[in-house]
């Protein structure tokens, strides 16, 4: 394998482990634009892929699949709304509280219903979203340089994938272009010029945290039935929260969120490819090392090197309507 055979396979795989990190960074983006702070990410996307491998597995259809992940994560959603913004409580505390209850619950259902150790059984090819091959790949997959590019990185993804790049533009057109995007940014700066516009601060939040689900819900069914073919405990492995270190990263703001997921995402690609691989005048690294650079990345950059990431200036804090 010459070297851009390699620069191919590690960018096509940069890409498939980028796509839970962008619909959860971006659904992060709603709900934190909003001033709802998500910890629950990591729940809802491993509720979301826990739910889309049940039903697809059921009804053998991945679209049905991929619409129960949605009502599942939409509705843990509804939950973390319901605790933070009706109940003005302690947004952390809420989120953290989805996650381990997901992560324990998943295991205790997965158990209860298939009795293989917290994991579903074995999708089938129509349980799951099938590989697109787009137009004329295999026809110039010999073409020097452009054919492997278009053939196995253009080509060859499932629909989600698609999808998670077109929500990026579809994101920024919302956020500010449209009517709810600048009220959902301006709820999440001062709720209470918001309010005294005749607003619905806790509605327009309801509104945020929803779509927050609904792209938490296609993260996770990525995870389960287009990525993988079945539901395995805890296997969305803290995704949900380096997807909140790229939206900080990327200091909430759509297009720069994506940069920071595919950066993560190639990370986890090249520790995957370097695992029993000899580096010059060092010899082989234990992949540990290359399993940590996201973590220590974020650490840097957050450290000083993008500046200062200030959040909603409403973030996190509970709205009480003034009398």
């Amino acid at each position: 394998m010459d070297y851009y055979d390699i620069f191919v396979s590690i960018l096509a795989s940069t890409i498939r482990l980028s796509i839970p990190l962008i619909f959860t960074a971006l659904a992060g983006l709603f709900s934190e634009r909003a001033g709802i702070f998500d910890i629950g990410l990591e729940g809802k996307m491993l509720g979301s892929a826990f739910a889309a491998a049940c039903i697809a597995y059921l009804t053998d259809s991945a679209w049905l699949g991929l619409g129960a992940g949605i009502v599942c994560s939409v509705a843990l959603s509804l939950v973390h709304g319901f605790a933070s913004i009706t109940n003005r409580g302690n947004q952390i505390v809420s989120g953290v509280a989805i996650n381990f209850f997901i992560a324990g619950i998943t295991i205790v259902l997965g158990q209860a219903w298939f009795g293989q150790g917290g994991r579903t059984p074995q999708l089938s090819p129509e349980a799951r979203f099938a590989p697109i091959i787009l137009p004329g790949a295999d026809a110039i997959h010999s073409v020097p340089i452009l054919g492997p590019l278009y053939a196995n990185v253009i080509s060859g993804n499932n629909i989600l994938t698609y999808l998670a790049f077109l929500a990026v533009p579809f994101s920024w057109w919302v956020l500010y272009r449209t009517r709810f995007g600048l009220r959902l940014r301006a709820v999440g700066e001062n709720p209470g010029a918001v309010d005294t516009a005749g607003i619905s601060v806790a509605w327009l939040r309801y509104r945020a945290v929803m779509c927050a689900g609904i792209l938490c819900g296609f993260s996770g069914t990525y995870l389960a039935i287009a990525q993988s073919a079945a539901f395995i405990k805890d296997m969305s492995a803290g995704k949900g929260y380096i997807a909140l270190a790229a939206l900080v990263f990327a200091k909430w703001k759509p297009v720069p969120v994506m940069f920071a997921c595919l950066l993560f995402g190639f990370l986890d690609a090249l520790a995957n490819f370097m695992q029993g691989k000899q580096v010059p005048l060092v010899g082989e690294v234990p992949v540990q090392v290359f399993q940590a650079l996201p973590y220590i990345l974020t650490c840097i950059l957050l450290a000083g090197f993008i500046g200062v990431a200030i959040p909603p200036k409403a973030g996190g804090v509970p709205y009480t309507k003034e009398r």
